[in-house]
């Protein structure tokens, strides 16, 4: 397990810590996110998606859980209501294409289907625009 702390103090930083985890990814990996509504989830996924060569624009997706792009799928399950499987959620074949990488907002709505493997990333607020980003990789 490699542990690695970023602090930020803008959503420019936070998009620069995802950069710099987005270069380390090859494809197959799972990465999750963790902490609480506005802690910066999202404008990390923007980071990283771009990080990953992502032209669109990043946005949680509304009405969908999860939409893919170019090698790179951003799932968003504040709204699930319930606990499926990646399977019956969509997200099955694109865990298991290894040139794909899978970014999932609010993870705990899934806990018990993520596997072992992934990367799990922990936001905390510590100010108006301050975050402490942990990454741990397993």
């Amino acid at each position: 397990m490699k542990k690695d702390i970023c602090q930020s103090k803008s959503a420019k930083e936070t998009m620069a810590c995802a950069a710099k985890l987005g270069e380390q990814l090859k494809g197959g990996e799972l990465i999750a996110l963790w902490g609480d509504l506005g802690s910066g989830k999202t404008t990390f996924i923007k980071g990283l998606a771009k990080s990953l060569g992502v032209k669109d624009a990043i946005r949680s997706p509304s009405f969908l859980l999860f939409k893919p792009y170019k090698n790179f799928v951003h799932a968003d399950l504040y709204r699930l209501e319930k606990m499926i499987n990646l399977d019956e959620l969509g997200l099955g074949e694109y865990m298991e294409d290894k040139n794909t990488i899978v970014a999932i907002e609010w993870p705990e709505k899934i806990k018990k289907y993520l596997p072992r493997k992934r990367t799990d990333i922990y936001f905390k607020t510590i100010g108006e625009n301050e975050r402490e980003i942990k990454i741990v990789r397993n």
